[in-house]
C-alpha cells in the first residue's frame, strides 16, 4: 500500500478560489484504494462553510517553533467521499474572511503551514511515501523535509512532489523578512536554493528540493522552459527537465454530466444533443432577454476577465464580431476595463450580447449546455478547465496554442474530418476573428460537419480517472 499525502492550500468542497481547489479535491478520490492510501491536509480557515466546520472532529494540539517563536498547531479531521482530510489549525493565521490576503502576510502563513504539515505526521501517525506539494503555499515543505526533519528515522526517505498550477505566483518577499519567519540558516538563502534575484522565493524553493515536479499540461511543461513562459525560472526550469513532467488536469466527470445536470433546463447526451440541446440555447436567451432564435450561432465566455485569458484581442475585434450573425453571452468578473467593455457592447448590441458581470456555478452550466461555440484566447493557459466542460457538453471550444488548450483541443480540419475544435497560433486579434469566422461558416453551412465535430468532442475522456492513471505511474516510479 502506498502511502501520499496532498498538501495544498485550498481543495472542493471546503474552499476554493481556483482550479487548484478542483484538483486537490477532486483527484484523490480517482485512485485504486488497494493500492494508494490517499489523504490531504489543508489550513482550518476561518471561512469554510459551517456546515464542514460542524463535522470535523478535533484530534489534538500541540506547539511548534517557528523562528524565534512557538506556534499553537492543532489537527482536526474529517472523511469525505471515502478520503481523509485533515485540517491545520491556527487562529492568528487561518482566520478572515478569505484564504489568501497580501504578502508578506501570506508567506508567513503559509511558512506557518508547511511546517506544520511535516510535524503533524507523526502525531497523527501518518508516514507518507510521498508528500505531494500543490503550488508556492506548500513550496517550503520540500525545503524543511531537507532541513529541520531529516534527522529523525520517521522522515527519512519521504519523497516530494512539486506541482506548478500556474508559475506566474512564486511567493516572493525579501530575504531578511523570510529568514526570520522561516527560520532557515542562510545556507537556504543563496541563487542555487531559495533566493531569485535578490530576493527569497518560496515556489524555487520547493523546485530545488523536490524529488519530482510536474505542472498541469505537457506543453505548458514545455513552455515554461523559455524566457516568456518561465516567468524567471525558466533556467531552473531546463536544469531539472529530467525530472518535469506534464499531466493534464481533469473535471469531475459526475459534477459535469449533461444527462444528469440538475442546473440545466434540458438534459442531454452524445445521443440525443442534436434535439435537445438547442432548446437549452432558447431558455438561456429568453432568460437573458436576447432575441430568441434557435438557428443562431451562441459563443460564450466564462472567464475571470484578465489580460492572460486574452480579452484585449476581443476587445479589438468586438465590434468586428458583432456584425456577424452571432450571439455572445460573457459570465466573470475581472479587471474594470473589460467589465466596461462588455457592459458598452451589452448595451450598444443589446439583442445580441449579454454581460453577466459576476459568477454563478449555476450560471455557467447553463452557459456551456447552450452555447453553439466557447471562445478562450488565453495569453498563456498552464491547463485550463473551461475547454474541458465546454467539450464535455458538446460545445464546440475556440482556441489559442498554448499550454493545456493546445493539448485537449484538437484543431478542425476540413478535408480529414478530424478535430474537436478550432484553434490560432499567433496571439493576434484578426487571426483569432478569422478562426471564428471559419467556424461560423462550418455552423451554418455545414451543420452535419459541425455535429461530427461535436460527437468527437463529447467522446473524448477528460476525466480525472485519466490524470489518475498518470500520476500513479508518477508515485509508483518515484517510491520504485
Amino acid at each position: 500500500m502506498k502511502k501520499i499525502l496532498y498538501a495544498t492550500s485550498e481543495a472542493v468542497p471546503f474552499i476554493k478560489t481556483g482550479g487548484l481547489a478542483d484538483v486537490a479535491g477532486a483527484l484523490p478520490k480517482c485512485f485504486d484504494k488497494r493500492y494508494f492510501d490517499v489523504r490531504v491536509v489543508l489550513p482550518k480557515y476561518e471561512c469554510i462553510a459551517q456546515k464542514w466546520k460542524d463535522q470535523m472532529k478535533y484530534i489534538t494540539n500541540f506547539y511548534m517553533e517557528m523562528g524565534a517563536q512557538s506556534c499553537y498547531v492543532g489537527i482536526f479531521y474529517m472523511e469525505f467521499q471515502g478520503i481523509k482530510f485533515y485540517f491545520i489549525d491556527n487562529e492568528y493565521y487561518f482566520s478572515g474572511p478569505t484564504p489568501y490576503s497580501s504578502a508578506p502576510w501570506d508567506l508567513e502563513k503559509f511558512a506557518f503551514f508547511s511546517r506544520a504539515v511535516l510535524s503533524i505526521l507523526p502525531v497523527i501517525g501518518f508516514r507518507p511515501d510521498i508528500i505531494h506539494c500543490h503550488d508556492w503555499q506548500t513550496g517550503l515543505v520540500p525545503v524543511y523535509l531537507n532541513d529541520k526533519f531529516q534527522g529523525g528515522e520517521f522522515f527519512r526517505g519521504i519523497k516530494t512532489i512539486m506541482t506548478i498550477h500556474n508559475l506566474k505566483f512564486q511567493g516572493v518577499w525579501d530575504v531578511p523578512t523570510i529568514k526570520s519567519i522561516t527560520g532557515l540558516s542562510d545556507y537556504y538563502f543563496v541563487p542555487d536554493k531559495l533566493e531569485a534575484y535578490k530576493d527569497a522565493n518560496f515556489l524555487k524553493g520547493g523546485l530545488v528540493f523536490a524529488d519530482a515536479i510536474t505542472t498541469v499540461s505537457n506543453t505548458y511543461a514545455e513552455e515554461i522552459k523559455t524566457p516568456f513562459y518561465g516567468e524567471g525560472l525558466d533556467g531552473l526550469m531546463c536544469a531539472r527537465a529530467h525530472d518535469l513532467r506534464g499531466i493534464v488536469n481533469g473535471i469531475d466527470y459526475d459534477i459535469f454530466n449533461p444527462e444528469t445536470d440538475p442546473d440545466i433546463p434540458f438534459n442531454y447526451n452524445a445521443t440525443t444533443f442534436r434535439k435537445e440541446k438547442v432548446k437549452n440555447k432558447v431558455a438561456l436567451q429568453k432568460e437573458l432577454g436576447l432575441e430568441q432564435d434557435p438557428k443562431c450561432m451562441m459563443i460564450g465566455i466564462v472567464s475571470r476577465l484578465t489580460d492572460q485569458k486574452g480579452f484585449d484581442l476581443i476587445a479589438y475585434v468586438m465590434d468586428e464580431l458583432c456584425q456577424d450573425n452571432v450571439q455572445i453571452v460573457v459570465l466573470g468578473t475581472g479587471e474594470e476595463r473589460y467589465e466596461n467593455m462588455f457592459r458598452h457592447f451589452d448595451w450598444k448590441y443589446n439583442n445580441k450580447v449579454s454581460a453577466n458581470i459576476y459568477y454563478s456555478e449555476p450560471m455557467s452550466h447553463k452557459i456551456y449546455a447552450a452555447c453553439d461555440a466557447f471562445l478562450m484566447p488565453s495569453l498563456f493557459e498552464p491547463c485550463g478547465l473551461s475547454q474541458l466542460m465546454s467539450l464535455r457538453y458538446g460545445t464546440v471550444p475556440i482556441v489559442r496554442e498554448t499550454g493545456g488548450l493546445k493539448d485537449t483541443v484538437e484543431p478542425y480540419n476540413e478535408y480529414e474530418c478530424t478535430g474537436t475544435g478550432f484553434s490560432f497560433r499567433n496571439y493576434n486579434a484578426h487571426e483569432m476573428l478569422n478562426v471564428i469566422r471559419n467556424a461560423e461558416r462550418i455552423y451554418y453551412d455545414r451543420k452535419r460537419e459541425w455535429n461530427k465535430i461535436v460527437d468527437r468532442g463529447m467522446a473524448r475522456d477528460f476525466s480525472w480517472n485519466n490524470s489518475a492513471a498518470q500520476y500513479e505511474e508518477l508515485y509508483n516510479w518515484l517510491i520504485g
